[in-house]
């Protein structure tokens, strides 16, 4: 069986809900990425999203909004506990532990850029034209990148480590 190619990958998170800081500040070096209550977004983690691919990891509902810092996929997924917890902002009701409806995996940080990569210079680089997260009304949480635009990415912030390869 032929090995899978890595995969990119872009995650939204609010910074005062939780930033790139505080995935460095993981105790276990990792969190899980629960909560997401967006059906394409779940399918992205539970369908095509395997250990190893990278993440940037996107501050949204920020001034500026942008990529901070690069992240990295660090399980399967497996069933988002949050869904089944009647106390949890996101409890689910109608989710079933036989059949659980939200997934989630764990994501590990790798990196911080030197710079904040603003939504702004993210729209204004022609070579991310076709980036999801550029696309008017785009607000998927869990987005696909392409290698090129990984790559360009983190040249903006610049990024020397070996991960720009």
């Amino acid at each position: 069986m032929p090995k899978r190619k890595r995969q990119y990958w872009l995650m939204k998170s609010e910074p005062d809900v939780y930033s790139i800081d505080d995935l460095f500040a993981e105790p276990t070096g990792q969190t899980p990425w629960d909560s997401i209550r967006n059906y394409q977004a779940r399918n992205f983690m539970r369908d095509e999203m395997a250990v190893g691919d990278f993440v940037l990891f996107y501050h949204s509902n920020a001034k500026p909004p942008g990529v901070a810092g690069l992240a990295q996929v660090a399980s399967e997924a497996y069933p988002d506990p949050t869904q089944f917890d009647p106390d949890h902002k996101y409890f689910d009701p109608k989710s079933d532990p036989e059949n659980p409806r939200w997934m989630l995996v764990d994501v590990a940080p790798l990196d911080r850029l030197e710079r904040l990569v603003p939504l702004d210079e993210l729209k204004g680089n022609p070579k991310l034209a076709g980036m999801a997260t550029v696309q008017k009304g785009s607000r998927l949480s869990v987005q696909p990148v392409t290698g090129p635009e990984w790559r360009e990415v983190l040249k903006m912030g610049g990024y020397r480590g070996k991960l720009a390869k």
